[in-house]
């Protein structure tokens, strides 16, 4: 990917949740909310906390959804990011 964000923005990419629920009942696209959760793929020259691989938590509403490379990606303020999880790592 070639797309550098600018000031205190970061590139992030969701992390898809599991289509099923505990009981094996298939959950369609339709009624499933979008995830909070995602991987931080690129960091603008002014974020100070995330760096890119990060795996972090965003509010509902938070950041501009973008297609790069045929890639659906979400670019946020780094306010927009709530914390950090530890200890994860995003799955491929």
């Amino acid at each position: 990917m070639k797309f550098r964000p600018l000031g205190d923005r970061v590139v992030v990419r969701r992390i898809k949740e599991d289509t099923k629920t505990a009981g094996g009942i298939i959950i369609p696209e339709t009624a499933q909310e979008k995830p909070q959760e995602g991987e931080i793929i690129s960091v603008g020259p002014g974020a100070i906390d995330e760096k890119a691989g990060d795996i972090v938590l965003f509010g509902k509403w938070s950041g501009t959804e973008v297609k790069i490379d045929g890639e659906e990606l979400l670019i946020m303020k780094e306010s927009d990011v709530m914390g950090v999880i530890e200890g994860r790592k995003a799955k491929k």
